[in-house]
């Protein structure tokens, strides 16, 4: 019997990769649904020492529901082939780079499609893997030699010029960050890096049509973690201010306006956007510290939705909660990533950890919000839109994500109308095992 949360009930890992077609489905799927949704998680395929384990670490799996045609073609899931994981498996390892302080390392955060090209990724150092359209690994990647360092589980992907932005932090990077621009084709177009004075951790960066913003918080590599043996060796730093950088997009390390923050840590925002009079509006899910006494997972108090409002030109920030209900996993449509929007999605955090529970629907025009609960003993996670064309308004379309059951110990993927989201769901594809709780994914349509 564990000790550790993060490897017990649907935290755990599941042991096989797992192939199924022609999946039953409750409900109608809508026909313009043509696409893969992915969704990528640690699923530990080795031995672990339960005392030090983390939710941050563990072999990466990839899990995908292939839908056309009104039908759920498959479901499969698959590791992320690291080095660990090919050799446990006995399968060959991959060709490609490997960092040099993480060597085959797995990524088990997101998993996006940029270019018909799918990579799975993560933060702090370790290479992107990329896989096919059935989810095998083939190779990792370094951007066709543009590229030298860490990349980000979070790149955010500017809807008008198909431009990356990425801020990342390595171990390797001492006090610096590293900033890029990648272009759609995937390579480097711009880069910098910024002295913050202290190794931080960096999950996510947000951006405007004009800016990106970089959140320096105080969460720092902690060299007793590491000589203690802790695979994620990252600690709250109560003695740091925390801050938020503001630099034009294709800026310098320069060019940085530094504003200051309340003591807290931001792992995702919801969206970012310019205002008139040069101020931002950056919306985020706000914890109030991070890995001070919770050091396997994400808690020290439930998450927030917060609007800063950040003007660079005085160095300060207004902070506005928004609403007091545990928030995580934010997203929003990515066709109005870095513009003015009005809706906004959010998962269930619990309010005694990482306790996934139903999705939220804000309104932040009328500062209203909507739940959607799928009922007694079943949770989801991070919910994603699709727009159900390419001019379909911002709220038409539907918001897809994985639900666990634990009546069954079995996981769904269920569609919600985004239109409709308290009502019930459009349609449940139903999967063959459990999908753990992990942590981001994406829709990915067909190409042309």
């Amino acid at each position: 019997m564990t000790t550790n949360r993060y490897l017990a009930g649907n935290f755990g890992p599941v042991a096989p990769e797992t192939t199924a077609v022609d999946l039953p489905v409750t409900g109608r799927l809508p026909e313009e649904l043509d696409g893969r949704y992915l969704r990528n998680g640690p699923n530990p395929v080795g031995p672990v020492d339960e005392r030090l384990h983390h939710w941050f670490v563990g072999t990466g799996m990839v899990h995908g529901v292939r839908l056309r045609d009104g039908r759920a073609e498959w479901y499969r899931s698959r590791y992320v082939l690291g080095d660990e994981a090919a050799d446990v498996l006995g399968r060959p390892r991959l060709p490609g780079p490997r960092h040099e302080l993480f060597g085959g390392g797995s990524p088990n955060t997101n998993v996006i499609g940029v270019g018909g090209t799918t990579l799975a990724i993560v933060e702090a150092g370790g290479h992107p893997v990329e896989l096919s359209d059935d989810l095998e690994s083939r190779r990792y990647v370094d951007f066709a030699g543009t590229w030298a360092g860490a990349f980000s589980a979070h790149p955010k992907v500017d809807p008008a010029t198909g431009e990356l932005f990425v801020a990342a932090y390595s171990p390797m990077f001492g006090n610096e960050i590293s900033y890029q621009v990648l272009g759609p084709d995937l390579r480097v177009r711009h880069a910098a890096r910024i002295d913050v004075g202290a190794p931080i951790m960096l999950h996510d960066v947000a951006v405007t049509e004009t800016r990106a913003v970089i959140f320096d918080l105080p969460v720092t590599l902690s060299a007793d973690a590491l000589s203690a043996g802790y695979p994620f060796p990252y600690r709250w730093n109560p003695d740091r201010q925390p801050r938020v950088g503001v630099l034009p997009r294709h800026g310098a390390a320069g060019d940085v306006a530094w504003c200051e923050v309340s003591p807290c840590y931001v792992f995702h925002p919801m969206n970012a956007y310019d205002l008139p009079d040069g101020q931002l509006i950056v919306d985020v899910a706000r914890h109030p510290r991070m890995f001070a006494t919770d050091l396997q997972g994400p808690f020290e108090g439930p998450p927030v939705l917060e609007r800063w409002t950040v003007d660079p030109a005085s160095g300060k920030v207004a902070e506005e909660r928004l609403d007091d209900r545990s928030q995580e996993f934010p997203r929003v449509d990515e066709r109005r990533v870095g513009r003015p929007y009005r809706f906004g999605y959010a998962a269930d955090f619990g309010t005694d950890g990482p306790n996934p529970g139903g999705l939220t629907r804000w309104d932040l025009r009328a500062g209203t919000a909507l739940d959607h609960h799928y009922g007694p003993g079943r949770s989801t996670g991070e919910g994603v839109f699709i727009p159900r064309s390419a001019e379909a308004a911002e709220d038409d379309g539907w918001v897809m994500s994985l639900v666990y059951d634990r009546n069954t110990d079995r996981s769904d993927l269920v569609v919600l109308d985004a239109r409709d989201f308290g009502g019930e769901p459009v349609a449940t594809v139903h999967l063959p095992t459990r999908v753990p709780y992990g942590f981001h994914g994406n829709w990915i349509p067909t190409g042309p």
